[in-house]
Parts: C-alpha cells; sequence; structure tokens
C-alpha cells in the first residue's frame, strides 16, 4: 500500500514537473502565424527591462529572443532594411523592429552583448529615417507599440544625484562634475524618435494623443529630475513641441510644471531642471492672450515671484527673469506685483544674490509705468538707498548704475520730491565716507544729477539732512556726558 502512494505521487510529481517545462517553453517560443501585433508584447510591470549580466548565457539569450523562427531561440535576429521588403510586409516589419527596440542593455558594460546593441541601435536610426521622411504612413497600431517602446527606454528610475551620494547639504551643482548617463547612446536615439514622432506632419494629433497622454506627459516632466544636460535639453524641445501641438494638453502641462515648482521652492529646494522648464515657460508666456487670464495672474504671483527665494537662484535666474519681464510687458499693471514680490524676498546677506535681484529689477523699470511706479516706489528706494551704502562694492556699484538707464532716470525725475528725501542721506554716507574709490565718484554723480535736476528740492534736502545730523550729535554729546556722570555716582570715592 505503501509503495503503491509512493508510485502514484511520483507520478504526479513528474505531471506537474511537465506542466511546468511546458509553460516555460511557451513564454519563450514566439507565436506562428502572420498576426505579429500578438508578438510585440512587452512587459510594462516593470519600466527597465535591463538583461541581467549575471544570468547564464542561454537564459539571458532567451531574455532577448526576437527572432520569429522556432529553430534559432536566443538570438536576436538581423531584420532587413524596410525599404527592402514589400509594402504589404512592412507593417509587421516594423512591429518585429519595434520589439527588437524594447529592450534595455547595460551601457556601462560596453563588452558586452555588443552585437544586440549595434543591433538595436541601427533599428533605431531606420525608425527615426521612416518616422522624418514620412515614406509609410503608421497606423494605430504601429504608433501605439513604437510610444510603448519609446515609453520603455526612457521613463526609468534615475540614478541617486550628486548630492545624495556625498551627504552634503547645500552643494552648488555647478561644482560638481557633469553627470553623464551611460546608456546616453540609445538613449538619443529614442528620444530622436519620440521628437521626429511628435513634429511630424503625418502625426494626427486626435489619435496620438491617446498614447501621448496626461500620464505620458507627466513621465516626461519627473525625467526633468535628471543631471543629465543633454537629457534635459532633449526633454525641453520635445515637451515644447507637445505643448504647441496638443492643444488639449496646455492647461495640464502648466498645472503639472506649477506643482514641480511648488515643490522645489516649499519642500527641497533641489531640481536640475528648473532652468529648462522656465524656458519652456518663457515661450507659453510669449504667447498668451490679452487681457490676461487670472489663472495666468495666479500663476505669477503664487509660483515664479516665490522662485526668487531658493539659494540656488543663480542656477536659473536668467530664464526666471525673462518670464518676469514677459509678464509685465505683457500687462504693465503687474509691475507692481512684481516690485513688491521682489522686495518681499529681497536677499540680505546673500550679496551675489542682490546683484541678481538689482539687474532684473532694472528690466522690470524699463517696463514700468508711471502710475505703477508710484504705487511701489518708497518702499523701493528705501531698498535702493541700503544697497548704495553696501560695504560690498559691487552690489553698490549695481544699484547705482539704475541712473545710467534713462527709462529708470525719467521715473526718479517726475517723482523726485518724494524719491530725494528717501535717499539723499545715503548718498551723502557715500560721499563722505565709502572705503571705495569708484563708489565715490558713482555717488558724486548721482547726487550731481539731482542737483542740476532740482536745485532747491536738493538744498531743502541737504539743510534737513545738516539738521538731523547736528540734532545726532547733540543727542550723542548728551549721552556721552550721562555716562560720565553715571561713572562718576560709581566710582568708590578716594
Amino acid at each position: 500500500m505503501f509503495s503503491d502512494r509512493r508510485s502514484q505521487s511520483t507520478r504526479m510529481f513528474k505531471i506537474i514537473k511537465g506542466k511546468k517545462k511546458g509553460l516555460k517553453q511557451e513564454a519563450i517560443e514566439p507565436p506562428p502565424g502572420p498576426n505579429v501585433s500578438s508578438d510585440v508584447t512587452v512587459n510594462h510591470a516593470s519600466r527597465a527591462a535591463v538583461v541581467s549580466e549575471q544570468q547564464p548565457s542561454s537564459a539571458r539569450s532567451q531574455a532577448v529572443t526576437i527572432s520569429s523562427a522556432p529553430s534559432q531561440p536566443g538570438v536576436v535576429e538581423v531584420l532587413p532594411m524596410l525599404k527592402d521588403v514589400p509594402m504589404a510586409e512592412r507593417h509587421v516589419l516594423f512591429l518585429k523592429k519595434v520589439h527588437i527596440c524594447s529592450y534595455m542593455f547595460d551601457l556601462s558594460a560596453p563588452l558586452k552583448n555588443v552585437t544586440e546593441k549595434e543591433i538595436k541601435r541601427q533599428n533605431l536610426m531606420e525608425l527615426i529615417d521612416l518616422v522624418q521622411s514620412g515614406s509609410s504612413k503608421m497606423n494605430e497600431i504601429m504608433q501605439d507599440e513604437m510610444v510603448k517602446m519609446i515609453s520603455l527606454n526612457i521613463f526609468r528610475c534615475l540614478p541617486p544625484q550628486s548630492h545624495e551620494n556625498s551627504g552634503t547639504e547645500n552643494l552648488d551643482p555647478e561644482e560638481d562634475d557633469m553627470y553623464l548617463d551611460p546608456s546616453w547612446p540609445h538613449l538619443q536615439l529614442v528620444y530622436e524618435l519620440l521628437l521626429k514622432y511628435v513634429v511630424s506632419s503625418d502625426t494626427d494629433t486626435k489619435v496620438a494623443k491617446r498614447y501621448i497622454n496626461h500620464s505620458f506627459v507627466l513621465n516626461l516632466l519627473d525625467l526633468f529630475d535628471t543631471e543629465d544636460p543633454r537629457e534635459r535639453e532633449y526633454l525641453k524641445t520635445i515637451l515644447h513641441r507637445v505643448y504647441g501641438k496638443f492643444m488639449v494638453h496646455r492647461p495640464f502641462i502648466r498645472k503639472a510644471i506649477n506643482n514641480i515648482f511648488y515643490r522645489f521652492i516649499f519642500e527641497t529646494e533641489r531640481h536640475p531642471g528648473i532652468s529648462e522648464l522656465l524656458e519652456i515657460l518663457g515661450s507659453i508666456i510669449n504667447g498668451f492672450a490679452i487681457p490676461m487670464k487670472e489663472e495666468h495672474k495666479l500663476f505669477l504671483s503664487r509660483a515664479l515671484i516665490p522662485l526668487h527665494k531658493p539659494k540656488s537662484i543663480n542656477l536659473y535666474h536668467q530664464q526666471l527673469s525673462y518670464c518676469i519681464t514677459q509678464f509685465v510687458e505683457k500687462d504693465y499693471k503687474l509691475a507692481d506685483i512684481v516690485i513688491k514680490g521682489l522686495l518681499k524676498y529681497w536677499p540680505v546677506t546673500n550679496c551675489a544674490k542682490e546683484i541678481l535681484f538689482l539687474g532684473e529689477l532694472e528690466e522690470v523699470l524699463d517696463a514700468t509705468q508711471p502710475a505703477e511706479f508710484q504705487r511701489c516706489m518708497v518702499p523701493l528706494f528705501r531698498r535702493i538707498g541700503c544697497c548704495i551704502n553696501s560695504p560690498h562694492f559691487q552690489v553698490a556699484e549695481r544699484a547705482l548704475f539704475l541712473w545710467n538707464n534713462e527709462r529708470v532716470v525719467s521715473l526718479i525725475a517726475l517723482n523726485r520730491p518724494v524719491i530725494l528725501p528717501i535717499i539723499f542721506e545715503s548718498l551723502e554716507r557715500n560721499v563722505q565716507g565709502h572705503w571705495n574709490q569708484t563708489i565715490n565718484e558713482l555717488t558724486a554723480n548721482v547726487r550731481r544729477m539731482f542737483m542740476e535736476m532740482d536745485p532747491e528740492l536738493f538744498e531743502d534736502c541737504q539743510t534737513q539732512y545738516m539738521d538731523k545730523e547736528a540734532t545726532l550729535n547733540e543727542k550723542s554729546k548728551q549721552r556721552e556726558l550721562t555716562w560720565k556722570k553715571l561713572e562718576s555716582i560709581a566710582s568708590p570715592p578716594e
């Protein structure tokens, strides 16, 4: 009885084992028949379908099996050129080539899978030529599979950023060695394919928007966090083209970029792609219709102006300043909001940042109308007066250079009864005691300009300043006398 049970269990084990083997063969063996759409099956459960270099050679070859010939499993088939096959067979061949390009290899190991990598590269280049030339119009199945292949290649886990590896804080990314992704030779071709697909006149947006959808756009925006500048440049171009071509995605893209800025400003203060995103926005803002929507004004006040807060503003200030200036040029009434926003985030101890703010302020004042200027001139020139007295000569020099701008001088001249009394004291202090000779000369020029502009007002301000100084000197003498009396009272008798 025991032997019967043992033999029965042995037979069951063999049957189960045989079933497992059969299932494994079915997974590896490509399905027969001309319908290749079932061949092109990509595992979307993982972004990185990287072929493991640690697998045995047989398992590794099975992982990259593309050949439709069951007699040659484990070999990446060298397929004919699309132009060399009849038109009726190009659909099937195209899907086979897309299937080959869906696999990723470890390009940091240049001596492994050399043949497979080269085959993939050649197929990617052929797909780029096909999409660019428009010689064969793609149907929906071909577009769907191609976008899936592109997604598998570019949507991946990014490596840790340099500051995460070093564990240091407040690291200036400009001081780091530039990171270059080793997989770029293939990534560049995939990005080029995506770009050609988006800009192609044969791409119907009504069809393509099913594949270039909100999820795809969000994943594109996530990739801006890469430290490889080459990849960010491609992403910038592609996202800009998507924004221009897919009008249905425009509000979503603006909102998604807005959220990236919020996270950067209020949480991380680290993001390599802020400058590229601002470049895209600069072009978008340039196309805003007038009168400007309330949504765009909120974006200015809630996202762009607070971008002046992070310490790393020097990495993207040029693009940010352009966006801000575009808003003011589109709607001059926003100048008051922008200038007060700059004053809100004005740096106190960071002189390099202060110089950037002064440069941006001049560009904004160039587009400011007198009515808006009058609303903010009092706090503005109090801050400029502090900058004129800065011990950092570059800050004082940049503030005094404002008087070289004819537009700024004309605004000051119109409102000199208010402005001169605010900054007169700062000018006098510089003339009397600033350590830098250049600053002394520039201050004297500004002082002379006011004197020629309105001699009576200048004399009044000078009289008020001298009276104030005399009062302060008198108070100082009284304070010294009081301290001497206290010292004499507190000292013990001899």
